[in-house]
């Protein structure tokens, strides 16, 4: 399973049933990638499901992204309504666990679970280590599979992790993770994603910092957003970017996504450069 890439999402693809009845693709791990892809990297996802229902919903991205998929008897599925803060989710099929006995080769290793999937620890190298969490502080346990926040725990968390992304909505379940010392000790770099608002930032030396957020009129579609800005913003980090130019990069990465409908509308690095530049 080794394969020498540049980027490497590891979490589930998922089938993601819209209000309208509609299926397309979804996860942290297909969005981040591919935003990925678009900047220049060489992208792999990783991820576990029916093989041929993942193939078939990724075909259209097929000549920008890599794709191993563990088998299983179903793909996570979810039925998604709402948008911005007043989305929901119910888990409708869950693809399980991605288990330890993987192994990476990557320059960039983006641990992107929807599901409390993805493994603590694997085998291989992987250069740059990033964790979207949002997937870590989800359960689903009640009869209807409604998904609804809980704590974290920190064994779900790989031992080592050079930054971490979450958004405001999960700054209650990840309290720890921002809690002073015990922060440090998790991630050097921690940004905390808020729509709108200014991006915050956890740096290394317990220096808070504030990135501001492109202003977008009308605001098409932002699923996905959070996983574009991760991308870019480990890509940028691991490239020897400065924390605050490396959020200023992804606020424009997510700008540009929100600006269009879809995966279609993830940008390249020209979009991104240009959104960038009008800010400053």
């Amino acid at each position: 399973m080794a394969v020498s890439v540049d980027y490497t999402t590891v979490g589930h693809v998922t089938v993601d049933v819209m209000a309208d009845g509609s299926r397309r693709p979804g996860g942290s791990a297909f969005y981040s990638a591919l935003q990925a892809a678009r900047l220049g990297a060489r992208a792999l996802i990783l991820t576990r499901g029916v093989r041929a229902e993942i193939e078939s919903l990724l075909a259209p991205y097929g000549d920008e992204l890599e794709l191993r998929v563990i088998d299983a008897e179903r793909t996570t599925t979810l039925q998604t309504w709402g948008v911005g803060r007043t989305r929901a989710q119910r888990m409708l099929a869950w693809a399980g666990e991605i288990g330890a006995d993987v192994r990476l080769d990557t320059a960039i290793a983006h641990l992107a679970p929807i599901a409390r999937e993805t493994p603590a620890r694997w085998r291989g190298r992987a250069g740059f280590v990033g964790v979207t969490p949002q997937g870590l502080v989800r359960d689903w346990s009640a009869r209807d599979g409604r998904i609804v926040a809980c704590a974290l725990e920190e064994a779900l968390l790989p031992r080592r992790c050079d930054a971490i992304v979450l958004s405001e909505t999960e700054r209650g379940s990840c309290a720890e993770l921002l809690d002073g010392d015990a922060a440090r000790a998790w991630a050097p770099v921690i940004a905390v994603t808020a729509a709108a608002a200014p991006t915050e930032l956890r740096l290394p030396d317990g220096e808070l910092a504030r990135v501001e957020v492109p202003s977008v009129e009308p605001i098409r579609d932002d699923v996905g957003a959070g996983d574009v800005f991760a991308a870019a913003f480990f890509l940028a980090l691991a490239d020897g970017a400065s924390a605050s130019a490396a959020a200023a990069f992804a606020n424009a990465a997510a700008a540009v996504r929100i600006a269009g409908d879809g995966p279609a509308a993830i940008g390249d690095r020209a979009a991104i450069e240009a959104r960038v530049a009008a800010v400053a």
